[in-house]
This record gives C-alpha cells, structure tokens and sequence, in this order.
C-alpha cells in the first residue's frame, strides 16, 4: 500500500479540482446539473482514483485504478474543450488546465512505470 498523500502527482491533482470547481463557477445555472457536475466529477474522479489504487493489494490493482485515473483526465480535457466552444470558459483558461491535466497524465504513467513488475 502507498502513502497516496506523499505522491506528488495526487497533489497535483487535487490542486486541480480546486481549480476546475472556481473555473465552472461561472457556467450558466441551466449547466448544474449538466456540464458543471460532469466537468467537476471527472475531475475529482483523478485523484480519488490514484487514491483508491494506492489503497489496493497488488501492484494490479494499483495499476488499473491509474488507468482509470487516465480516462477520466481524457474525459476532463474534452469537457473543458466543449465548454470553451459553448463560451463557458475562456480559451487561455482550458490552456492553462489542459496543461495541467497533461502534467497529471505524465505523472500518473510514471507512477505507473514505477510499480511495473512489483509483486
């Protein structure tokens, strides 16, 4: 089991909730429950997931949960493309938090590199 709250990467990630939750403050009230908790919830589900793995047994496990971590940072970075093309957010900031999410994803595969053939 790891210390999910050492690993750089989680932090980064959390970091990056907080930063799309201010973000999609600004969304049309009609996107509540639409765009607004989809963005949101893909975004918490990148940290929970490299949390969740570091809670698991096996390196496996670990393994897939990072995987997953990976998805829903792919499904964040689309989301925040399409609320750019419905105006909800401005270009500089899906910029700024598409660089963010690819510094994740970098950090999530090596992470995953780590824990490759650990038993």
């Amino acid at each position: 089991m790891h210390d999910f709250m050492k690993l750089r990467v989680w932090n980064d990630a959390v970091e990056l909730v907080t930063d799309v939750y201010k973000a999609t403050e600004s969304f049309h009230k009609d996107e509540r429950f639409g765009l607004t908790s989809q963005v949101r919830r893909c975004a918490v589900s990148i940290p929970s997931n490299i949390a969740e793995g570091a809670g698991r047994r096996t390196p496996g496990e670990f393994k897939q949960f990072l995987g997953i971590a990976i998805g829903s940072s792919c499904e964040l970075h689309t989301q925040l493309i399409i609320a750019n093309k419905l105006g909800y957010l401005e270009t500089q900031t899906v910029t700024d938090l598409v660089a963010r999410i690819v510094l994740i994803q970098k950090g999530v595969h090596k992470l995953d590199e780590s824990i490759q053939g650990k038993k």
